[in-house]
């Protein structure tokens, strides 16, 4: 196991340590992920989603519910653009087997990797308002979807964008079915860039190449030398669990790391060289994004809404997601979604990683109507739902504001 691996098995092991009976966490053995696995989404009276049991046998035990004394600290933030040694690859991480050649052989005879033709017709259905962004002070958190994993977000006076993919075609990927949501003119200066990880559709080499390149590039472990190949000058790459934070008006915003079941590949021979995950963010005045990037379901969730209480919006992928023999693994679908957002006690759920490349089988509008359902299942408050269509943008209420925001370019549930 890497050195990451091994503690946060010992954190686990401490924090299991009354109960000396229960196995330990070990996030390397998690067998993969089942769409059984994901137990039927709960009603939830309160906008908070509770802390829920767990119920799923097949996904790797995680250490019981625990007094917010017991939390593992947050890490003290790492220097920006620290050189890093890394282990040769990151396999130890898998929650799940990669598909094999029988798996590979199944998709080439059933060719079911594209939506049936007959569904194309609901390409023009799916949902794209461009307008414009909303004005963002040092106090304001703004987010606008630009399509598929990429958002612009403004928070503490920075503007960030996640996973930017600007281009309209990407390699092996036929080409975008709605255009980018926001014109590259448009954008305002970009103070940071995050990557979840390294495949096409979220590290697209074309975009990152129209920023100035001392922009700051907040990567997973091993992506910095790729960057650095590209002429860019301030490139930090980080662990799970491990921080760093960017000055701004408003204060400093924390940005954390954070697992994700999934994996990477760029190349035929570079199999998981780079690590993958998600980002926390949190603004000066405390409060928390999680942007998962690419993901399946897991035991992942729930440690990391106990590690960091408080999250006031997931944005999670619900697209890309049949067959589920193959890609339940690494891509959540709807209800997996909803689901992941209870795990992490997020407040709200912003949906993306949808109606822009169709990257899978289902029909494109069914992501868009399943995630609607599984949330309406839950009773939890439907503006809680951030089903933004792309292009639209979105400001986030101080907890306990009066009403709620409504989005521009708002989707109507009739849709």
């Amino acid at each position: 196991m890497t050195e990451q691996t091994e503690r946060s098995v010992a954190e686990a092991r401490a924090a299991t340590a009354p109960t000396s009976a229960a196995p330990p966490v070990t996030p390397d053995a998690a067998p993969p992920v089942t769409p059984d696995a994901a137990p039927p989404v709960t009603p939830v009276a309160s906008h908070a989603a509770p802390a829920l049991p767990h119920t799923t046998p097949d996904l790797t035990p995680t250490a019981p519910d625990l007094p917010p004394t017991t939390r593992p600290p947050l890490v003290e933030p790492r220097p920006l653009g620290a050189p890093r040694t890394w282990p040769r690859d990151f396999t130890d991480r898998l929650t799940a087997p990669l598909p094999g050649v029988r798996a590979l052989a199944r998709i080439a005879r059933e060719g079911k990797l594209r939506p049936v033709p007959e569904s194309l017709r609901e390409i023009q259905e799916l949902p794209f308002e461009p307008g414009p962004m909303p004005a963002a002070g040092p106090a304001t958190i703004a987010l606008t979807w630009a399509g598929h994993a990429s958002w612009v977000i403004r928070i503490g006076g920075l503007t960030v964008l996640t996973d930017p993919v600007w281009s309209r075609k990407i390699l092996g990927t036929p080409a975008r079915v709605t255009p980018v949501g926001v014109r590259w003119e448009d954008l305002p200066a970009i103070d940071a860039v995050v990557i979840s990880h390294n495949h096409y559709d979220h590290l697209d080499a074309p975009t990152l190449k129209r920023l100035p390149r001392h922009t700051p590039l907040l990567l997973p472990a091993g992506l910095a030398p790729w960057a650095r190949r590209r002429g860019f000058t301030h490139v930090t790459d980080l662990d799970w669990w491990e921080a760093v934070e960017l000055p701004a008006a408003g204060g400093a915003v924390r940005f954390d790391f954070v697992p994700a079941h999934h994996w990477s590949k760029r190349t035929l021979t570079d199999t998981c060289r780079t690590l993958w995950g998600g980002w926390m963010l949190t603004a000066p005045d405390g409060r928390r994004l999680h942007f998962a990037g690419d993901t399946g379901y897991g035991h992942w969730f729930e440690e990391i809404g106990r590690r960091y209480p408080g999250i006031d919006l997931a944005m999670l992928p619900i697209g890309a997601y049949d067959p589920r023999w193959m890609l339940r693994p690494v891509h959540t679908d709807p209800e997996e979604a909803v689901r992941a957002c209870q795990d992490l006690g997020a407040r709200a759920l912003a949906p993306m990683h949808w109606s822009t490349f169709l990257l899978s089988a289902e029909r494109p509008m069914e992501p868009l109507h399943r995630v609607r359902a599984a949330w309406a299942a839950t009773g939890r408050p439907r503006e809680d739902l951030w089903d933004l269509p792309v292009g639209a943008s979105r400001v986030l209420d101080m907890p306990g504001a009066d009403g709620p925001a409504r989005p521009v370019g708002a989707l109507d549930d009739e849709r």
